[in-house]
């Protein structure tokens, strides 16, 4: 990485512009009037013209006007969010607020969707930042500076690109210190934008706007099945990447088995959409295991749940309990038929009009009468359940919404997810595992070591479900041939 930054020439900066930030160690003392001059000409017109809007841009218009009428005569603030700082001068990879590119579509750093109420509804502004300028050296000068760190649409092709007026963002503050009438903001992406509206918000009107923006997300529409599909298609083809090397993989780590999903998740879409769990032998047993730094050997399982960010940030999340070797011995193949035949029931329960609890409640039953069979836990099993003893072994919940955040619509009301009705729309996780610690005295010793989880996306549909990651096979037997298949 290139460690020059050089200073800006002192009087090409007016008095309203901050001086562009310098490293403090660069090798060039300053810039001399000639450079400043010889790097403001000479370049060609690179405006975009003719550009077609996004996909989904009749898609973010419908949710805007959704939100429009459910908060009248209000101003609405939703910001992208900011660079964070991961060491000194270097910065994360950026990933845009979820409730901001919902209603956009756009996905850079410093944006702010605003809402400006208007007689019969609300007039929507997109404040980006426009691109870097040349006459004050700012494109070469600054660290942002597109010679940096690439170039920016213009306001006039964010305009094309989102169906949306599009002004400076740095105006905005001011404006909003100065706004007058009720105004909600999404909080926790946004410190400047805050601040200037801190005299103006109050945390529990704005907790409503960021709840009815989470509830909004509960049913998905065309464009985000869509998407969905190809995240799981992707995290798919991750899947089978992973089995093709786990020969290399026991040769070095599960790291090897991380950087596998992460290369497919990189070139097919965004970014995965979460920390990618390798979990081999008994790091299966730690829910988020996400270290990732232990051997894989065979004879063990290996616990890999991951999934596929697309470039429009819908991810997958899928889970499949791999032998490392290609096949189960007798013991892991009666805990994962457990699993599946779980699985299966949560599966079953997914249809419209049924309770959200319901998948969970009919896996969390099989789990807990092959436990009793088992001699693991005293029955009846109306008992244990009762008292949640299967939860020992169970450990979490049987599955969660599934959209732009792995765990998505997670600020919702609890009537209206947890305790809701499933429609047509949803897309949700099945996952009921069994994991049985290293250290658990309460089990057979050969039990002990194994972790087992079953996790596919789930899409209710007016006549039942349909299952979006059927692609990989769940079925032991199934499981053993595809794997076979992959090596061969």
């Amino acid at each position: 990485m290139s460690d020059e930054l050089n200073p800006a020439v002192p009087d090409e900066a007016t008095e309203a512009e901050e001086p562009i930030k310098q490293r403090k160690n660069g090798l060039y003392p300053g810039v001399s009037d000639e450079l400043a001059e010889n790097m403001r000409s000479g370049w060609a017109d690179t405006e975009l013209r003719d550009l077609a809007p996004i996909p989904q841009a009749a898609d973010t218009a419908r949710r805007r006007a959704a939100l429009s009428a459910r908060f009248p005569g209000e101003r609405l603030v939703i910001p992208a969010g900011n660079l964070k700082t991961r060491s000194n001068d270097t910065e994360y990879a950026f990933r845009a607020a979820t409730e901001y590119a919902y209603l956009t579509g756009n996905q850079t750093e410093d944006g702010v969707l605003v809402l400006e109420p208007t007689a019969d509804g609300h007039r929507a502004t997109i404040y980006l930042l426009p691109r870097s300028d040349r006459e004050n050296g700012e494109f070469w000068l600054s660290g942002q500076g597109e010679l940096w760190v690439g170039r920016r649409h213009s306001l006039t092709e964010s305009e094309a690109l989102y169906g949306i007026p599009a002004a400076d963002v740095r105006e905005l503050p001011e404006a909003l210190r100065e706004a007058t009438g009720p105004v909600r903001v999404v909080r926790g992406h946004d410190a400047v934008i805050e601040a200037a509206l801190t005299d103006k918000v109050t945390a529990e009107r704005d907790e409503e706007l960021r709840v009815f923006l989470s509830e909004a997300r509960l049913v998905k529409d065309e464009f985000e099945i869509g998407e969905l599909q190809k995240a799981v298609d992707s995290t798919v083809r991750g899947f089978e990447d992973v089995v093709k090397v786990l020969d290399k993989a026991e040769a070095t780590s599960e790291r090897y088995i991380e950087g596998t999903f992460f290369l497919r998740a990189r070139v097919e879409g965004n970014d995965i959409g979460y920390g990618s769990i390798c979990a081999s032998g008994a790091h299966a047993c730690t829910l988020h295991w996400v270290r990732n730094d232990g051997p894989v050997r065979s004879g063990d399982l290996l616990l890999l749940d991951a999934g596929v960010e697309t470039h429009t940030l819908y991810t997958a999340d899928v889970t499949r309990t791999l032998p490392v070797d290609g096949t189960y011995t007798d013991l892991q193949r009666k805990i994962y038929d457990a699993v599946y035949e779980a699985q299966e029931a949560g599966i079953a329960a997914v249809k419209p009009g049924a309770k959200f609890r319901d998948f969970h409640d009919a896996s969390q039953r099989v789990l807990t009468e092959k436990l009793v069979e088992w001699g693991l836990v005293e029955g009846p099993v109306e008992r244990v359940l009762e008292l949640g003893l299967q939860r020992r072994w169970t450990l979490h919940g049987t599955g969660h919404m599934l959209g732009m955040d792995v765990h998505d619509c997670a600020v919702a009301r609890t009537e209206a997810y947890v305790d809701g009705t499933l429609e047509p729309g949803m897309v949700l996780t099945v996952e009921p595992g069994l994991y049985f610690q290293a250290d658990d005295l309460t089990v057979p010793e050969e039990y002990r070591g194994i972790g087992v989880r079953i996790e596919d996306d789930i899409l209710v549909t007016a006549e039942g479900n349909r299952n979006l990651s059927a692609g990989l096979p769940r079925r032991s037997d199934e499981v053993e041939a595809w794997m076979a298949s992959l090596k061969s």
